[in-house]
């Protein structure tokens, strides 16, 4: 602390102590409330606690402490005016991309927009099938429950249209890795540097 701030100091707690003793002696005569000058009191504390804090934040920005920081002088991500009692164990779960404790309606919602991915890796159609029948079944189950929560909107699949579609997405992969196969063999053949006459 240097000499400017300690005589600052000295000067805030000079004026405190006058002004208790100013209000002491009001409440004394009988000119004022006590409850008023305690909720004033409060006021005049929480007046210092902010002004205490932009002190410490002008400090801090002084000495360069907040230099890299992506949110200096920026308003911080997930604040939008509204409280929310688990804001902490949402970011961690975004954060962490924890699945399966969802309710089965945001879980199945989730799944069904995966489920074209999961099924193109696999390579045998009876896999297909099981796992088709098994989100189906999922689905059904979630549908019966009343359990709460959101309503269960994902539609069931239809097996054989998928099983369709699969053949021909594995198709289409197929023929496109046939011709990188052939196009790298084509460029790793040696080239002749000398032509033949004719």
């Amino acid at each position: 602390m240097n000499d400017v701030d300690a005589r600052m100091d000295r000067l805030r707690r000079a004026a405190r102590y006058r002004y208790q003793q100013l209000v002491e002696s009001e409440i004394e005569r009988g000119s004022l409330d006590p409850d008023e000058v305690r909720e004033e009191r409060r006021l005049l504390k929480a007046a210092d606690v902010a002004a205490h804090a932009r002190a410490q934040i002008a400090e801090a920005e002084r000495r360069g402490v907040f230099e890299g920081n992506p949110y200096h002088g920026k308003p911080l991500p997930g604040i939008d005016g509204q409280h929310d009692p688990d804001w902490w164990i949402k970011s961690k779960i975004e954060r962490e991309d924890i699945r399966g404790i969802a309710p089965p309606a945001l879980a199945l919602r989730t799944e069904d927009a995966e489920l074209d991915e999961h099924l193109d890796a696999l390579s045998v159609e009876s896999d297909v099938r099981d796992v088709l029948v098994d989100f189906n079944a999922r689905v059904k189950e979630a549908r019966r429950q009343l359990l709460g929560g959101p309503p269960v909107v994902t539609p069931m699949r239809d097996v054989e249209a998928e099983v369709q579609a699969w053949r021909e997405r594995r198709q289409v992969r197929m023929a496109a890795a046939a011709r990188a196969a052939e196009q790298a063999l084509a460029d790793a053949r040696p080239r002749r540097w000398w032509r033949r006459r004719a």
